[in-house]
């Protein structure tokens, strides 16, 4: 309360800094600038083929064409390679069985999802052409093996320790292939894709 003889007190508004500091201006980002980030292109254009490949390969046509014969083709080369191993295995269409043993190939156990997830993003990624071929044969070949170690692998599984057998195909080798397509596509970008310095 003013004293006599003292001027009343003047209120002013209190000024506040509404200006984006630090990380927010991400959030006030308009989508044209967002766009003229190299980060920002690859993560759209790696999300939208990657969603367009599973699309595609989720269509009957398609699974019927290209999916189920690639499928049976993975089975022919497990069996191939468990008959180099001694083993009396037959293989029926996706199944490859023996006296000791059977495996069904699933489209999810036939590497397909870690080679669209790597294709997509060595596609994505702003590299040159033949790089990126390189990549893409080349990362399929290495994803094959590795997937045709872990059906050979499942398969002893089951003769040997059949109680470890769901544990080892769901949380051990799903894991461990996925997690060798994405250490692939690092190795990729940072041997071919990346510009490397002159010295």
């Amino acid at each position: 309360m003013p004293t006599p003889g003292s001027s009343a007190p003047t209120w002013r508004p209190c000024a506040v800094d509404v200006r984006p500091k630090g990380d927010d201006k991400l959030l006030l980002m308009n989508p044209h600038d967002l766009l003229r980030k190299p980060e920002a292109r690859f993560l759209i254009l790696f999300l939208l083929i990657l969603g367009v490949s599973f699309t595609v390969v989720a269509l009957r046509p398609v699974d019927t064409a290209v999916v189920a014969p690639y499928t049976a083709f993975i089975a022919r080369m497990s069996g191939f390679v468990l008959r180099l191993f001694g083993e009396q295995a037959t293989v029926n269409g996706c199944v490859v069985s023996s006296p000791r043993f059977a495996v069904t190939i699933y489209n999810g156990c036939n590497g397909l999802i870690t080679s669209l997830i790597f294709i997509s993003g060595v596609l994505a990624f702003p590299a040159r052409h033949p790089a990126k071929l390189i990549g893409v044969i080349g990362g399929l070949l290495a994803i094959q093996l590795v997937n045709l170690l872990r059906i050979v692998s499942l398969f002893y599984i089951g003769v040997f320790l059949p109680q470890h057998f769901n544990d080892a195909h769901i949380f051990i080798w799903q894991s461990l292939v996925i997690l060798f397509g994405i250490s692939l596509w690092i190795l990729w970008a940072h041997f071919f894709a990346l510009p490397r310095e002159r010295s």
